[in-house]
Parts: structure tokens; sequence; C-alpha cells
């Protein structure tokens, strides 16, 4: 199998005649059944316990205590970068599981793959205390031409209609190059440099999509699905209005020959730390980090995981710390 040209979304007229068409076409699609309901089952209580693992009076039965009070710090209220969250030993090993990097294989054409430091997301319905609005990004620089990175939810927690989950704007990983070519554009002055795998879309830019035939599309899945997706595709997520509190892992892999030796030492430093990364595996790969309070560390950090993971061979390998 030969291995996906990046520049090149896929083969002029070539069809794979299974789920990667519907991939290449949409810039998404849902991998059914990538590991066991009873897995997904497992990690998501592993992922519950370690949110109520904080002693900050969060009781998942008592949804009075369903605020920032009770939490440690996220990202859009469920984002979780900070504590060591990326490396929990559950997170390593829904990343080791067999299902869910075999179609990130199948894309690239090589198992030889390195895997992004990436975290679980904990989104808990019904809070008063969140502010909710669509932030339609993309998470590949407009610099970057053709399929560059692919990413991934491990679903850990049912994804239908009015639960929380991804919205894609469906076709838009097609229109990446075009827009960014013929439309004025302009990364906020602001914006730091780790954000350089990102564009965020004001509205008259995501009409321009809509307009050629795009439509935003809740992505539903259920437990143990992998859902994938071309970072060129624009996507943001949806907040539950339903009772189910969102559970995912997020995992990308990209094949390691795209790395070079200074982003793998980098990778071997921040594993050494328990710290999460952008969702690239091989490249722009920026610490997230500590979770700070009023300029000092938080008090509730963490400087291991509470279970650490094996160190095992395939783990150093797809960490970027050990040679295929």
């Amino acid at each position: 199998m030969a291995p996906v040209a990046l520049g090149d979304i896929s083969s002029p007229g070539e069809t794979y005649g299974d789920w990667r068409d519907e991939f290449y076409e949409n810039g998404y699609v849902v991998i059914k059944g990538a590991i066991s309901a009873e897995k997904a089952k497992k990690y998501q209580t592993k992922a519950l316990d370690w949110l109520t693992s904080f002693n900050k009076g969060l009781d998942l039965n008592d949804r009075s205590t369903w605020t920032q009070e009770h939490l440690p710090q996220s990202f859009k209220a469920g984002m979780y970068l900070n504590y060591c969250a990326a490396h929990e030993k559950y997170m390593w090993d829904a990343r080791q599981e067999p299902g869910v990097i075999a179609p990130f294989a199948k894309i690239w054409g090589t198992s030889d793959l390195l895997v992004s430091f990436d975290t679980v997301n904990i989104t808990l319905p019904g809070r008063k205390d969140v502010e909710w609005s669509p932030w339609p990004h993309v998470d590949q620089a407009p610099e970057r031409q053709g399929l560059s990175c692919v990413q991934g939810i491990i679903n850990l927690s049912p994804a239908g209609p009015d639960d929380g989950g991804l919205l894609v704007m469906k076709g838009s990983a097609k229109l990446f190059g075009e827009y960014f070519a013929t439309q004025p554009w302009k990364r906020p002055d602001d914006m730091p440099a780790r954000h350089f795998d990102f564009y965020p879309f004001q509205p008259s830019e995501v009409e321009w999509f809509k307009a050629r035939g795009c439509e935003l599309v809740k992505v539903c899945a259920e437990p143990g699905d992998l859902i994938l997706w071309d970072s060129r595709s624009m996507h943001y997520a949806a907040f539950p209005e339903s009772e189910t509190i969102r559970t995912i892992i997020y995992a990308c892999y990209t094949p390691a020959e795209l790395a070079k030796p200074e982003d793998l030492a980098y990778k071997a430093e921040l594993l050494g730390k328990w710290e999460a990364t952008t969702h690239w595996p091989h490249c722009n790969i920026w610490s997230q980090g500590k979770a700070m309070v009023d300029g000092e560390v938080d008090p509730d950090e963490r400087e291991e995981p509470l279970e650490k993971p094996e160190l095992t061979e395939m783990l150093l390998k797809l960490a970027g710390v050990k040679a295929y």
C-alpha cells in the first residue's frame, strides 16, 4: 500500500471502495466499533474517576456541584490540557488500541506512526456557569497545503443529535486551498505562535463555504466509535443539550518519517514531564505547560499522572522516543 502523498488529498480519480472514499469526499468519517463498547465504558469510568480525584467537592450524582468551583481548569468547559491528563495510563492504553491505530495506518500507508500528546474532553451538561458560542476553525495553517494531519476522537459516550460532540463543515477540506488562495485572510494580531496550525473563521467566511455547497453536520457516533477528520475541515464542538456527559479522547497520528530530530527530542522531553501538546504528532509541538492561577502554578497541578502508563516499546515508538 503506497502512502498518501502529502499535498494530495487523494489520487486523481482514484477510489478505494471503503470508508476512505467517504473521508476524502466529506472531510470526515466515523469508523464503527474501533474499540468495544465495554472498553469504551471502562475508559470513560477512568476519565470520570480522574475528574473527581481533585477533592474539590465534585459529585457526579449532584448536579449542583457541576460548576467551575468544583472542577480543575479546562479549555471550552471540558478539554483538560494540564494536570498530566494526557498521560494517564488509560489514555495511553486507548492510544495503543489496534482498532484505533489501524485506520490511521490505512490512510497514511504506514504503521510507523507518531501520536499526539492530546488530551481528554469531559463536558458536563446543563452547566449554568458556561457561556457557549460557536468557534468554527481549522487546525491546519493556511500556509500548509494538502492532507497534512488527520485528527481523531475515540468516542467513550453516546454522541447523538442532542449530545455534545463534533460539528464538521462537510466538504470544506476540499475547498481549503482555494479559499486561502483566493480570499483575503488574516490571523488575529494577538494569536500566539503556538497557534500557527489554527485559523478561526468569521461568520462571513463561513458563508463562503456554505455558498459552495458545504453543510454543517453534527457527527453522531456511539461509544467505541472512532471519528476521523481532515485538519483542513472547518469544525467546532457542540455543547450537550441532553443529559449525557460527553467523554472523549483526542488522538491524532502521522507518519514518524515526517518528524525532524529536534521535534522528536522535544516530544521525549515532554513525555518525561508528562505534559500535553497540540493536535499535531510530528511538528508544531508546543507544550501546554502547567495550569496557572493569578500568575502562579495552580495548587491542583500534578507532577505525574495518578496512574502512570507502562512505557512499552509500542508507547515509546508512538511517542517518538524510540525509532521504528
